[in-house]
């Protein structure tokens, strides 16, 4: 079995996280913090079987910036709900979105995205039709929806993970 460099990642990172816990960096607390996370990670590898498998991580690194800059335009449009609900209210719905991102990574990777802005939540995916339910703060226009959720998030994805 060849070891990837990406896997000494969690080991040392739980390495790092016990030596900081503990704040102390002796040689007994070193060795237990090493026995642990490697316990920790081998027990962990046990319970993730599919492994992910990026094609363009570029495409990905790309993709973070426009997730963040939408982010905040998000919370911008959430304040701005918020604070002129008085005027007019919210029109909360759900959208129905047809997807055809198939991998596990890239629909949990499209749920974190959509979830981690403000104004919307995954509500709901079937697998058997392949269809997303998207619960939106203020939804105007469920067509513009479905055209963002599918070309700005779901189209990347797919060339990341398929």
């Amino acid at each position: 079995m060849k070891l990837r460099p990406s896997a000494l990642l969690l080991p040392l990172f739980l390495l790092l996280a016990w030596l900081l816990l503990t704040g102390s960096a002796s040689g007994g607390n070193v060795l237990l913090g090493l026995a642990c996370a490697v316990s920790i990670t081998a027990a962990v590898a046990a319970l993730r079987p599919l492994r992910a498998r990026p094609r363009r991580l570029q495409a990905a690194i790309g993709r973070c910036w426009h997730v963040a800059v939408d982010i905040v335009r998000s919370n911008l449009a959430v304040a701005g709900i918020i604070l002129g609900a008085a005027r007019r209210p919210p029109r909360v719905g759900f959208v129905s979105i047809p997807l055809d991102l198939g991998d596990a990574h890239g629909l949990a990777l499209l749920a974190v995205i959509l979830t981690a802005t403000p104004g919307s939540v995954w509500a709901k995916h079937d697998a058997k039709s392949k269809e997303l339910t998207l619960h939106v703060l203020d939804l105007q226009d469920e067509a513009a929806w479905v055209r963002t959720v599918k070309q700005r998030y779901e189209r990347p994805l797919m060339e990341i993970f398929e």
